[in-house]
């Protein structure tokens, strides 16, 4: 049987391709660019999600397809693309797969449908109520309904996972991290925020400056710091394989991620610990993020046991850290 991988480029489908193929799966990714893997079991076709051609020749023979691949953006400039890639990219795929005669899929929604960042109730579970307010996150809840519509119409398995903010342990202490860098480093958020449009958060950013490099902790207006699931990759993939093994997944959704949040102060004091550099607070407007998304059901039902914890990956972001700056 051949396993489509779509995203196989990025973080988490490249770590699933190899996963896959070191249990001596044949793989098939899809994705935007090249990942340069050479395997005599791995083929990849290269091409945008809604090319309806490009999802017929990537879903053929395809018993099984792991939907990763998504396009993420918080800017209003690229709504076009989000809807583009998200919604007719799923699309396509769906139908492509259906057609193929795929037994089961896997689609990669996330905790943006809610969301998380401003939850009704604590922890957020799967019967929490859908109130996207990104357009990214809006993508996925559309997306979550083609796949539901194909669970109900179709002979097709699915299971939709709610990812969890997942990173590289070597990314925590990267500053040129897509994430980690304005998340955990003063100077890297402030050109985030500039980006953004955001000059007045830029501006108390900017005023925060100790003239070198530092960290940021980031706390709300009323002083309460940061908390947020950090989820280690390697933990993402192993749910996103029970997800496309375990019979008890089929026509289910979950929460997929770390079991508890990261308590930003106590990370950015180990950070500081760790680098040499200065721990910089600022206090930023609005409510923060400040979430705990609960992942009981996949623990429960698929036997999900994430091993990473942050202090594992913050380990593994130290011995990063000491070779780049060695």
């Amino acid at each position: 049987m051949t396993i489509l991988v779509t995203g196989s480029a990025g973080r988490i489908g490249s770590a699933v391709v190899k996963a896959l193929l070191a249990r001596g799966e044949t793989v098939r990714g899809f994705d935007l660019r090249e990942s340069g893997l050479a395997h005599p079991s791995y083929s990849e076709v290269v091409g945008a999600f809604d090319d309806r051609a490009k999802c017929e020749i990537a879903t053929a023979g395809a018993g099984a397809v792991l939907h990763l691949g998504a396009f993420m953006s918080w800017r209003a400039e690229d709504r076009d693309r989000l809807f583009a890639a998200n919604v007719e990219g799923t699309r396509r795929i769906l139908e492509a797969a259906a057609s193929a005669g795929t037994r089961r899929l896997v689609f990669a929604s996330s905790g943006e449908v809610y969301p998380e960042n401003v939850p009704d109730y604590l922890p957020v579970d799967e019967e929490h109520p859908f109130r996207p307010n990104s357009a990214y996150g809006l993508t996925k809840l559309l997306g979550e309904e083609l796949v539901r519509f194909h669970e109900r119409t179709g002979s097709m398995e699915t299971v939709i996972l709610r990812f969890s903010h997942t990173q590289d342990a070597e990314e925590l202490l990267d500053p040129d991290s897509f994430f980690s860098g304005p998340r955990f480093f003063l100077r890297p958020r402030i050109r985030q925020q500039e980006a953004f449009g955001n000059r007045a958060v830029a501006d108390v950013l900017r005023a925060a400056d100790p003239g070198r490099e530092a960290h940021i902790l980031a706390r709300n207006e009323n002083g309460r710091p940061f908390k947020m699931h950090v989820t280690d990759t390697r933990d993402m993939v192993q749910g996103i394989l029970l997800a496309l093994d375990h019979p008890d997944a089929a026509g289910q959704a979950f929460n997929l991620g770390a079991t508890e949040p990261v308590d930003f102060e106590a990370l950015l004091r180990d950070m500081g610990e760790i680098t040499g550099l200065p721990v910089v607070t600022v206090d930023l407007p609005g409510a923060g993020v400040w979430y705990h998304t609960s992942n009981q059901k996949i623990r429960a039902a698929l036997g999900f046991n994430p091993e990473w914890t942050i202090d594992r990956m913050l380990k593994d972001a130290a011995a990063a850290w000491r070779r780049r700056t060695a």
